[in-house]
């Protein structure tokens, strides 16, 4: 028996906030790997990680807030709990991958194509890991067409989003950027929902009954969303990503260097005196004082 499926049970309000959540983890992961990129001196490895956190919880919490307006009528859902964990590292790790490639490596065509492959696969791998956690009273088919279609759509958008995070500064760029980056991770998911198709196991698949996919979901979706609000303040109270472009290289360079410094302290046996730095002092004459009588 087909079971009759619906993505969109609560209408609109998840597919929004999914999105939502989306663009908030892309703008997060951007913006921490262009702080990686101001200069030398920064925690590189520090920021390339916490803009691949934001990113792959950004990604999985699109996914299964999402996920809970996925609804058979026939049969109730439920959700693996060590999968649904699991998909969680898998993006986050993935993500990582993709991030680290290109921000040590730069946005160069092999490079970039290389980590886009990972990256795509690793945001498809999560996104059908998530799906292998989902418990009902039937199988779960796909049509193979429309996967390759949601992983090809995968691979696109995580390269279009890690030639962004190594090409935009602006903020405001970035902020186009995430919002196009969330566009492809939902079409993405939406795509990969398209292909899926219950066969129910009876006759009436009623009798099954499991928990609301709220009373896991909701718990598990807590944390990630409270890590992207901590990632936003730490972006936010950033000074390099808080002074405009024009500010960041005196921000970023070191203490005592800058135009800023141009006096220095002098002590000598008349008291203390100041000179700008670099401004030659006059030249004190060497013939005697002319004493009036």
């Amino acid at each position: 028996m087909q079971g009759t499926v619906d993505g969109f049970r609560y209408g609109a309000v998840t597919p929004v906030a999914a999105y939502l959540m989306a663009c908030l983890g892309g703008a997060l992961g951007l913006r921490c790997i262009v702080r990686s990129l101001f200069d030398g001196q920064t925690w590189k490895p520090g920021w390339l990680a916490l803009g691949a956190a934001s990113i792959g919880c950004g990604i999985w919490t699109m996914h299964f807030i999402g996920m809970i307006g996925f609804d058979v009528e026939e049969s109730g859902i439920r959700y693996d709990t060590g999968l649904t964990v699991l998909s969680l590292a898998v993006a986050i790790v993935v993500v990582g991958i993709g991030v680290f490639i290109v921000g040590y490596l730069g946005a160069g065509k092999g490079a970039l194509a290389g980590a886009g492959v990972i990256t795509g696969l690793g945001v498809a791998a999560m996104h059908y890991l998530g799906m292998a956690a989902l418990r009902l009273d039937g199988t779960i088919r796909y049509d193979a067409v429309t996967v390759g279609l949601s992983v090809l759509i995968a691979i696109v958008a995580a390269t279009a989003a890690l030639w962004a995070a190594v090409t935009i500064r602006g903020f405001l760029t970035s902020l186009g950027a995430s919002l196009i980056m969330g566009v492809a991770v939902c079409g993405m998911h939406y795509t990969g929902m398209a292909a899926v198709s219950v066969h129910l196991h009876g006759p009436t698949g009623g009798s099954w009954a499991g928990d609301s996919p709220t009373s896991l979901l909701l718990p598990m979706l807590l944390g990630p969303i409270i890590f992207l609000v901590l990632a936003g303040v730490v972006v936010m109270f950033d000074p390099l990503l808080v002074l405009g472009e024009g500010q960041r290289g005196r921000a970023a360079a070191p203490r005592g260097t800058g135009p800023s410094r141009v006096l220095e302290q002098r002590s000598g046996s008349g008291g203390e005196s100041t000179a700008p730095v670099g401004v030659p002092r006059p030249r004190r004459s060497r013939e005697p004082y002319a004493h009036k009588w």
